[in-house]
């Protein structure tokens, strides 16, 4: 029987396991740093439990393997076991452990001791004789290297994403994104979030260049996320960015991307999960960017499919066979979690708190999980037990979607976007929810008379600077303006008091203008709840029972009110808008039957500023 190899470097790091961790399990990263080949998925019909079947080619020799998932515990180890089908070796272990290193002086940090282990099987001669060579000493070579410099970036607080060797760009690439950059600052671009876009995608690594999240960078930017996304919606219609639409798995949270709305279909499947999952804007889609290829490529190599980082929300993941059960140590935020499998229905659910129990068993079983909701502590001891007869990969994760993502929902209804991109819009008859939406209606108040009294030509006048006051009112309030139905418009926000300060603000505005002109007088009505996207007229357009309802309360306002509905006036930031006195409003409660719901008698509120 071949001989297997086993090696183990251990690393004393200045870093903490935490500060590290980000950059060591991005194994896809580290892969590519320590010189490992690209790597491609072989064809596979259902997997077990995530199992994927891979292949490489190193010095001309075909490698092929089937990679078992990866198993950790965030953010102290993790490791995987590949099996190989074609090469010179039969079988691969990795395990990397992270503790916090002791130190004996107090005013120091405590750091990270890293220990890296390999278990190398040769399948043949080729491989007792390759190991020693591409394991035991490149391989160790380029592992030091890229540690030592990963604990330099992890303790100033960075990420590799930080910084890139060298940077290429495509011909001409950085002389485009110099000049293109002044034009979007003469254009009104934020001049500093200009200057730190076209600094990250100068030194930028290629792997975060090829999914810029805006949210992300504002954070890191401190800056704010509305102006972030804005430059770079900008810069995309400038041509230094592309942008693109991720698909997220509700189970994985990874998925493929497309370049374009209309490419987004109601229903998707994900391989890995091997689950058909129906597509929603708040929690399904979202926008990123990328450079232009005329400016700088982004990389689009993989070298490891797997690894810890592909799926940040997970704090642990381990590998049962039937029958077994295993102790984790966990270290979580506060919040709700799941625990699952991804071969039974269901999951269990988790809180953590501050008082929860900080020993306990969890149970898979086949008849599922149970319904009731755990507490367990910050720190805490799980044992996973597998009580059916078949292998379970078990997951735990968080449930919480990530802050730093702009959901198509929040993107489509803004109007920036719109404005800018007019054409980005389903296919036809394909319908989409987009969650939950405050609609407003509008409409001018005895129009037809004042066509009638000043002559159409100024009338009309008017009513197009209604528009451009409402679009401007609209967008100051993040909302979008959907379209124009003769005098009346149909916009969306994502806040129903951002819709309601901006009505109340348009009423004052047109109430007195500025220049002298007509005073006009605007109805107005907000209802929220959810709604489902689909195209019309090549627009994106919204529909569903709140938009109807939305359309119904506009007739109702006298045009010195905005008539709200009680999903609207029971908006806590609404309440507290109406409940501070500086603001001077005032809301009426009355109840009225609805043309078109039955004559159902409705619970609405007259919002109206005091005299």
């Amino acid at each position: 029987m071949p001989k297997e190899f086993h090696y183990v470097w251990q690393f004393d790091l200045e870093s903490s396991p935490a500060q590290i961790w980000p950059l060591v399990a991005d194994t896809n990263r580290f892969n590519r740093d320590t010189g490992v080949p690209t790597v491609e998925t072989v064809a596979q019909g259902k997997s077990t439990n995530a199992r994927k079947k891979l292949r490489l080619s190193a010095f001309g020799i075909p490698v092929e393997w089937e990679e078992q998932p990866f198993e950790w515990v965030r953010p102290y180890r993790f490791g995987v076991v590949r099996r190989y089908s074609k090469g010179p070796m039969s079988e691969l272990r990795v395990r990397v452990e992270l503790e916090p290193r002791e130190t004996t002086d107090a005013e120091s940090p405590a750091g990270a001791k890293l220990t890296y282990e390999v278990w190398a099987t040769p399948k043949n001669l080729l491989g007792s004789i390759a190991i020693p060579i591409q394991i035991g000493f490149i391989s160790a070579r380029n592992f030091a290297r890229t540690l030592r410099e990963y604990d330099r970036l992890a303790k100033h607080g960075k990420t590799a994403a930080s910084e890139s060797a060298s940077a290429e760009f495509a011909p001409g690439g950085r002389e485009r994104l110099l000049s293109l950059s002044e034009k979007m600052v003469g254009l009104g671009s934020d001049t500093e979030i200009v200057a730190m876009l076209v600094d990250y995608l100068e030194n930028g690594d290629e792997f975060a260049l090829g999914r810029i999240r805006p949210y992300e960078l504002a954070r890191q930017w401190n800056r704010s996320k509305r102006d972030v996304l804005q430059t770079c919606l900008c810069a995309t219609r400038a041509g230094i960015l592309d942008l693109q639409w991720n698909l997220i798995c509700p189970m994985c949270r990874g998925g493929a991307s497309t370049d374009s709305l209309k490419e987004i279909a109601s229903t998707v499947h994900c391989p890995g999960c091997n689950i058909d999952f129906a597509i929603n804007f708040e929690q399904s889609v979202e926008l990123t960017f990328r450079p232009n290829p005329a400016i700088r490529d982004a990389e689009t190599e993989i070298f490891c499919v797997g690894g810890p980082q592909v799926t940040p929300h997970i704090a642990a993941q381990q590998l049962l066979p039937g029958g077994e059960r295993r102790s984790i140590n966990v270290e979580l935020e506060l919040g709700r979690y799941r625990l699952r499998t991804m071969a039974l229905p269901g999951w269990q659910h988790l809180r953590v708190t501050d008082d929860g129990t900080c020993v306990r068993t969890l149970r898979a079983t086949p008849e599922g999980w149970p319904n009731e909701e755990i507490e367990i502590g910050k720190c805490s001891q799980l044992q996973f037990e597998n009580a059916t007869g078949d292998e379970q990969l078990f997951i735990l994760e968080r449930t919480a979607w990530s802050d730093d993502a702009a959901t198509a929902a929040e993107v489509t209804a803004l109007q920036v976007f719109r404005d800018l991109f007019a054409s980005e819009a389903l296919r036809p008859g394909e319908q989409i929810s987009v969650g939950t939406l405050t609609v407003l209606f509008t409409d001018l108040k005895n129009s037809t008379r004042l066509y009638r009294e000043i002559g159409d030509a100024t009338a009309f006048g008017h009513v197009m600077n209604h528009f451009d006051v409402l679009r401007k009112v609209i967008a100051e309030e993040d909302g979008a303006l959907v379209k124009t139905i003769g005098d009346a418009v149909m916009a969306v926000f994502r806040q129903p008091a951002s819709a309601l300060r901006a009505m109340l603000h348009a009423q004052r505005v047109m109430a007195a203008p500025a220049n002298g002109s007509q005073p006009l007088t605007l109805k107005a009505g907000l209802h929220t709840g959810p709604c489902i996207a689909v195209t019309l007229n090549e627009r994106l357009d919204y529909f569903g029972s709140t938009v109807n309802l939305a359309a119904r309360l506009e007739g109702q306002s006298t045009g010195d009110d905005v008539i709200v509905s009680a999903a609207v006036y029971s908006d806590p930031a609404v309440r507290e808008l109406l409940s501070d006195s500086q603001n001077n409003i005032t809301a009426t409660r009355f109840e009225i039957p609805l043309k078109g719901f039955d004559e159902e008698k409705f619970e609405l509120w007259r919002v109206a500023r005091r005299s």
